[in-house]
């Protein structure tokens, strides 16, 4: 995997995907490769590298961005009854660009990466 999945395919147009939510400075669609029956991740179109570089600066876009998830979160929600809302951070965060799961059902795949 590239440093910047998101910058790098996703944004940069390379990886078509399937959008849930749209706005100026964020974007939700669904995972390109699930790891629950749904599963979206959302993200801000400016590249940050993760939760733990956001500047001052963000909170704007912070707030936008958690708009946006809070919007899908409470879709899933009502259609499927839960979800979890989560990101990754240091080792666990595969794609260096901030980023936050939202996700419902169990797991599709073992964490040994089988199904």
């Amino acid at each position: 995997m590239t440093e910047d999945f998101y910058c790098d395919e996703v944004l940069s147009g390379k990886t078509r995907v399937n959008k849930v939510m749209e706005t100026e400075n964020v974007l939700a669609y669904y995972h390109t490769k699930p790891f629950y029956p749904v599963h979206i991740v959302a993200i801000p179109k400016r590249h940050i590298p993760s939760l733990l570089t956001l500047e001052e600066e963000d909170n704007v876009l912070l707030l936008e961005l958690m708009t946006v998830i809070k919007t899908v979160a409470k879709q899933v929600t009502e259609e499927h009854g839960a979800c979890r809302v989560l990101t990754n951070l240091g080792n666990y965060q595969d794609s260096k660009h901030l980023h936050w799961h939202i996700a419902s059902g169990a797991p599709l795949k073992n964490p040994d990466g089988n199904a």
